[in-house]
């Protein structure tokens, strides 16, 4: 299961990052939540499972006990999972603004009108 995981994130890096290298705004900010949610899933399958005890249940309540996710990697995840829509919010506005200013998104128009 985790060279699934292993692969989704690795193609969520190439194709963020072919995204991230284009020229219009959309798809540089479509490039960043692919690269966020890549690795995302890189840090969920780095956590795998453990055959430990899990530290909330007292020792002998369950003995044949089942293998269970660490909760510490979830709990960077869902905070991550949170930035991350803050942060693609955050340049959605500041993208479409830059559109309504500039009647543009490609990134020459916008560095060509920033140096004038």
């Amino acid at each position: 299961m985790e060279l699934v995981f292993a692969i989704v994130s690795g193609v969520l890096y190439a194709t963020g990052l072919y995204l991230m290298l284009r020229r219009r705004l959309a798809q540089i900010i479509i490039g960043l939540g692919l690269l966020s949610n890549g690795t995302n899933i890189l840090i969920f399958a780095a956590g795998g499972l453990t055959r430990s005890n899990p530290p909330v249940i007292p020792p002998g309540e369950l003995e044949p006990i089942a293998p269970y996710a660490d909760p510490v990697p979830q709990a960077l995840i869902l905070t991550a999972i949170v930035i991350g829509f803050g942060v693609l919010a955050f340049t959605l506005v500041l993208a479409h603004r830059v559109h309504q200013s500039l009647g543009s998104d490609d990134v020459d128009d916008i560095r060509s009108e920033g140096s004038a």
